[in-house]
């Protein structure tokens, strides 16, 4: 079964002296509870095209939703490459994050009915969704979902110390001994 593992490093070039690398767990603490995204995908021409949107974090990921015809499913159905950022308007406190990945159309219902149950508990009762064929469906109607496992991640940490930290993650399989 593949297992993740995740390479920590402190940039010493983008950190002050006594800074020292934010750990993975903090981060993924802060993306469970972060409630505004900036979305990154490419337009077709290649130009970049950045929307705010909710994200929830679940099983190693971080999932969003767009309706079929939105830009960032066109785009993404040309080109998967996305980053997700969130973070404060400070610049003298906080965790700015930013996930690089591919976006991955989540279909399996299962998955789908978890997921939808992450929005509720996150957001509330507007954000409930119903899933029917592969997709959320609401009032304001369908919408595809999609997954981004981190590939590479960073963490501007701001105040005293400024540190940047860069994550990256691999899967590597391990043997069954049974």
């Amino acid at each position: 079964m593949p297992t993740t593992t995740v390479d920590t490093r402190l940039d010493p070039g983008f950190s002050e002296p006594d800074a020292v690398a934010t750990g993975w767990p903090e981060a993924v603490a802060r993306l469970s509870a972060a409630e505004v995204f900036w979305l990154t995908t490419v337009r077709p021409d290649g130009r970049p095209h950045v929307t705010p949107l909710i994200a929830v974090w679940r099983a190693g990921a971080l999932h969003f939703c767009t309706g079929p015809e939105e830009r960032k499913a066109r785009n993404l159905a040309a080109n998967p490459a996305v980053a997700l950022t969130t973070g404060g308007p400070e610049l003298g406190a906080g965790l700015d994050l930013v996930v690089e990945g591919v976006a991955e159309r989540v279909t399996d219902e299962a998955e789908l009915g978890a997921l939808a149950e992450a929005w509720a508990d996150k957001y509330g009762e507007e954000w409930r969704f119903a899933v029917r064929d592969g997709s959320f469906v609401s009032d304001g109607g369908t919408a595809l979902v999609f997954a981004v496992a981190p590939v590479t991640a960073f963490g501007f940490a701001k105040g005293s110390p400024y540190g940047q930290t860069r994550w990256r993650f691999s899967q590597e399989t391990q043997e069954s001994t049974s």
